[in-house]
């Protein structure tokens, strides 16, 4: 039987495809180029921010981290740190050859909770390596 391709596009959730666990294995994890909104504990658990400059406002930790390339925008009513990304969209934490999380285990908790939540709550924007 020949394997069925599927294409889906990021940006259009409708094109997505029900979500199962066994599908991340062999994804181009296109999921990585959707913006990553965070808090300031995810920050935290990344590592760019210790629990002491916590302490600061934080319009100073989004000035110094976007200066330094980690955050591309700050809401400051929110309070929501939205990481940068690379001209093609891939999240700066996405490893562009094996197209893996560099910080699996320190990632942001909307990348934990998808695809269960996010644009599309089931479905994910699969597309096989």
């Amino acid at each position: 039987m020949k394997p069925i391709t599927i294409y889906t596009d990021v940006t259009e959730p409708a094109t997505w495809v029900k979500y199962h666990k066994s599908m991340c294995h062999d994804c181009q994890a296109k999921c990585c180029s959707l913006p990553v909104e965070t808090k300031i504990d995810d920050l935290i658990r990344m590592g760019v921010v210790d629990a002491f400059e916590a302490q600061e406002p934080p319009k100073k930790i989004a000035k110094r981290l976007q200066q330094a390339g980690i955050i591309d925008h700050f809401n400051f009513k929110n309070q929501i740190f939205t990481l940068a990304r690379r001209a093609n969209a891939d999240c700066i934490y996405l490893d562009p050859h094996t197209r893996r999380c560099t910080i699996y285990e320190q990632r942001p908790k909307i990348c934990r909770n998808h695809p269960l939540v996010g644009p599309r709550p089931g479905y994910c924007a699969y597309e096989k390596k």
